[in-house]
């Protein structure tokens, strides 16, 4: 049996794929398009096959076409914005992944695979005009200029000791105008404590701006945090970003994590010199703004796996603080409950007046690994559903059902394994605690866990320092 694969494979699997897919020999002369590129870019194989990219592209030129860029240096190149109008006048925005054909050390041509973020560039820009018509334009009054933070420190509800250190550093950070970053899993309410923050701080009459990195293509990030100038052929307008919208204010960065670093280098330069160049920009403009940013990993791990430049989380973490997971402060489970059913009876309509014991006794056992939010989105799927005044077992969803029935398993059976887990676990923070002579911060950095977390480990199996 031959071990190649005949044209009509290599056609069938690249016609089956998300991505556009364009070959160009050295000439730059295009030897294949697979079918997402046509449709993407409008164009019919036959016209196109054999012409050179540029009588194509007419928009592009050597300098600004990713593959002839390719050709000309013979290196890959990942992830590159490129902008250009079809053959139908209409702009086309992708995301270009080049790569080199090299054969016995010539560069025979190169191939590239683009993904087509038209809409998401559009649904991009038409967010920061929105934006820019709640915080740029001038406001009727200062209570319209606060945007969209909402909540207050009286939103964080809680009487554990990790929650009150948390409200108390955070009306702290409040004071001043120090940059802040929030790291904590998804779920645990990092927003919430962001927005308190400038609520409670000297810029609570000023712009509050909230963008999640993770949620826009790191190449088009930097034009919605920085702005754009007019271009030549991309039609770009002159727009401001989310710097310019924020001046005065805060700007939230979510999942700071997920910004591309080389766009991290650039808002570092920003931090430090409080000027930004909008995209294609030759001058600078000063910006006042508060930058509090937010991650969903710890730091560490983050600065270990390259996710986050080191000198840029010191330069924003002039405070920070970790929200705890719901497991860690379980104590609050019952107010939060309440709060939650009073916030669902207003937006519902309905008069629900608590939990049952046993949905209380299933919440403290669960693991809640959604935190704050599942429980919230618990409660709001159950009072949706119920016509009585407590919300009951059979009004969980199926999961935790299901676990309050294994729990109980658990309590008939003696499960030595998960026994046996325990018992290690509290041997292994003894000998930290032991080994750190009673230092909690050393014991933890021993043990590669936040302080918090052990703290929670300490007070659940009742160990002492001693």
């Amino acid at each position: 049996m031959d071990n190649y694969f005949t044209k009509e494979t290599v056609d069938t699997i690249l016609n089956n794929i998300d991505e556009g897919v364009q070959i160009i020999d050295n000439r730059g002369k295009i030897l294949y398009s697979n079918d997402v590129a046509l449709v993407m870019e409008d164009i019919d194989r036959e016209e196109v096959t054999g012409k050179h990219i540029l009588s194509v592209y007419p928009s592009l030129t050597d300098k600004t076409s990713t593959l002839l860029q390719v050709l000309r240096t013979g290196e890959s190149i990942y992830d590159v914005k490129q902008e250009f109008l079809n053959f139908k006048g209409n702009k086309i925005t992708t995301i270009n992944t080049s790569i080199p054909i090299i054969e016995k050390g010539y560069v025979k041509g190169a191939i590239e695979i683009s993904r087509d973020i038209t809409k998401v560039r559009a649904l991009s820009e038409q967010l920061v005009d929105l934006q820019k018509e709640l915080y740029y334009e001038e406001p009727k009054n200062l209570e319209e200029k606060r945007g969209t933070a909402r909540y207050t420190f009286n939103d964080i509800i809680g009487s554990t000791e990790e929650i009150t250190e948390l409200k108390r550093k955070a009306m702290k950070a409040a004071e001043n105008d120090s940059s802040v970053i929030v790291y904590g899993n998804t779920g645990t309410g990092k927003e919430l404590i962001v927005q308190a923050i400038h609520n409670a701080s000297k810029r609570r009459e000023k712009p509050f701006v909230a963008q999640n990195c993770a949620a826009i293509p790191g190449s088009l990030l930097e034009s919605i945090l920085f702005g754009t100038v007019k271009g030549s052929f991309t039609d770009a307008d002159n727009r401001p970003g989310l710097f310019e919208l924020a001046d005065g204010g805060t700007l939230f960065l979510d999942e700071i994590n997920s910004m591309p670093i080389e766009l991290q280098a650039k808002l570092l330069r920003v931090l430090e010199e409080g000027r930004i160049r909008r995209v294609g920009d030759i001058k600078t403009r000063k910006v006042d703004v508060r930058i509090i940013a937010a991650m969903n990993m710890d730091p560490y791990h983050a600065m270990k796996e390259r996710k986050i430049r080191d000198d840029l989380f010191y330069r924003l973490s002039v405070v920070s603080f970790r929200a705890p997971n719901l497991v860690e402060r379980k104590e609050d489970i019952k107010g939060l409950v309440q709060y939650f059913i009073q916030k669902f009876n207003r937006r519902l309509d309905k008069n629900v007046k608590g939990v049952t014991k046993g949905v209380l006794q299933t919440f403290y056992q669960y693991h809640w690994p959604g935190n704050i939010r599942e429980l919230e989105n618990i409660l709001e799927g159950a009072m949706n559903m119920i016509d009585g005044s407590y919300v009951t077992e059979e009004d969980l969803p199926s999961h935790l059902a299901l676990f309050a029935v294994e729990d109980q398993r658990k309590d008939f059976y003696d499960f030595s394994l998960q026994k046996s887990m325990q018992n290690w676990e509290k041997q292994f923070i003894q000998d930290a605690l032991k080994e750190s002579g009673g230092n909690v911060t050393k014991a933890a950095q021993l043990l590669r866990v936040p302080r918090q977390t052990l703290q929670y480990k300490i007070k659940k199996y009742q160990i002492t320092a001693e």
